[in-house]
């Protein structure tokens, strides 16, 4: 017999719920989950018909609907509910700055959700100070990730369009989160694929233990060791004492960003790949270490189904990449991108059970890691299909930060509407990591990216004299 909330039937939660549950148990601050965007277009809106597009997005959405609770042990499970039961607000910013309005989206992301048997998403309708309307959402980590959220916004826009323009068609039906749920559940209940996986995550994890880069150079590694009184430590204190976090964003136009795309697609790689060639080398020149090892995040969506059915399916795990200056950029290029096609046959496992495992196997102190950050690309827009229907209708998209953050330093690179530029979003405890420090960080990462697209022949050694 199947256990029910509220009539509902109940499931656990998934793996990457439990990444998200694990380090906000840890955190002070319950807005560390939390994810707020506005979505803005240069028309005006029938904010009346916008409401009930919104609620009926809401209908075709299961990961939109989904609520949790908590057993008597403590333990969350979760449920998906058939109505939405919340206001979707109009708020009118004219009249106000942008920075007025801008000021006040911020503040909404800075509100925790209520975590039981509550909604995890709010809409609010908005129109901007500079005549833009559209809309602000706040979602919990819990059940989004960016491109569900991307995925959602678009199913509203197109939902609207299919009303109000005639050439435009009804979106297809969204995909069951419910359904992808159960299979990942069934995944996590000892399958053979999982037991490949974590073989392949242990073959890792065992081969050699890491070593922390620091973003200035070695000093944080070496004042843990002179701490702890062991020079062959090779991991160290990441983190600050406090989660209050800031968000800087650095903007690298349209014109460069596509000579990086277009290096890209000739040579079949992923900017991702360039992101941690570029990132990696950086640290290697800072530390002087050619083993360097970052944080990536997995979008696992490679299904169709995966890709519609909403929900959080990130899973994030250290990428270590051991590469000698000896290496030209175009080969280690190459090795990255193997090593990335092979994390992903793999990135169902649990990262919560890979971190355990490598603390133990390597006795790591509790506190310590050896990755300085974490990187996400996001190459998913909404340019990519529906809005073009629209001919040259401009519009805006603006992430605003929750204002902390577990972790020292988390890039987010993105893609901006207005000239399909890249965004450089670093989300970074203030007092880990500071804005200096990020601008330098930011200067080299581009210079040895552009420099290395240029002369993909020339040995990353080679590449880190001439920047």
């Amino acid at each position: 017999m199947m256990k029910k909330r509220k009539g509902y039937p109940v499931y656990p939660v998934s793996a990457a719920q439990k990444f998200h549950f694990f380090y906000l148990d840890h955190c002070p601050n319950k807005a560390v989950v939390n994810i707020g965007v506005s979505l803005t277009i240069e028309a005006e809106l029938d904010f009346e018909l916008l409401r009930e597009m919104i609620f009926e997005a809401y209908r075709r959405s299961e990961s939109m609907r989904v609520q949790f609770a908590q057993d008597k042990d403590g333990s969350w499970y979760q449920y998906v509910v058939d109505e939405v039961d919340q206001e979707v607000p109009f708020v009118d910013f004219t009249g106000k700055s942008m920075e007025e309005a801008e000021d006040t989206m911020k503040q909404w992301t800075y509100v925790p959700f209520k975590r039981c048997d509550s909604p995890m998403t709010r809409i609010v309708m908005i129109k901007m100070p500079d005549g833009f309307c559209g809309v602000y959402l706040l979602a919990d980590h819990l059940i989004m990730d960016a491109q569900s959220l991307i995925c959602f916004l678009r199913d509203v826009i197109e939902l609207y369009c299919s009303k109000v323009y005639e050439d435009v068609a009804y979106p297809k039906d969204m995909a069951s989160y419910i359904e992808q749920l159960k299979k990942d559940l069934a995944y996590e209940a000892g399958s053979k694929a999982k037991e490949k996986d974590a073989a392949f995550f242990e073959k890792i994890i065992t081969a050699s233990e890491p070593i922390y880069n620091g973003i200035t150079g070695p000093e944080r590694l070496e004042a843990e060791r002179n701490r702890r009184n062991d020079p062959n430590l090779r991991a160290a204190v990441n983190i600050s004492d406090s989660v209050d976090a800031a968000l800087d964003i650095f903007h690298l136009e349209g014109e460069p960003t596509k000579r990086l795309m277009d290096f890209c697609s000739e040579q079949h790689i992923s900017l991702a790949c360039l992101l941690i060639l570029g990132l990696r080398s950086y640290f290697q020149k800072v530390n002087g270490n050619d083993d360097v090892s970052i944080n990536t995040a997995i979008a696992r969506r490679a299904t169709l189904k995966e890709k519609r059915c909403g929900g959080t399916r990130i899973h994030s795990f250290p990428f270590r990449t051991v590469i000698p200056k000896e290496r030209t950029f175009l080969e280690a290029l190459t090795e990255i991108r193997e090593l990335q096609n092979e994390m992903f046959r793999h990135a169902n496992y649990d990262p919560v059970s890979y971190f355990a495992y490598r603390s133990k196997y390597y006795k790591v102190p509790a506190g310590l890691t050896y990755e300085p950050m974490s990187l996400t690309y996001q190459p998913m827009t909404l340019k990519e299909n529906g809005l073009e229907k629209l001919g040259d209708i401009h519009y805006k998209t603006k992430w605003y930060q929750n204002g902390a953050t577990t972790q020292g330093m988390y890039l987010t690179v993105m893609h901006r509407p207005e000239d399909n530029g890249l965004d450089f979003n670093f989300e970074h405890q203030i007092k880990a990591v500071s804005k200096e420090e990020l601008e330098y960080l930011y200067y080299y990462l581009c210079k040895i990216m552009f420099k290395g697209i240029e002369n993909p022949n020339l040995t990353i050694g080679e590449i880190l004299k001439l920047v």
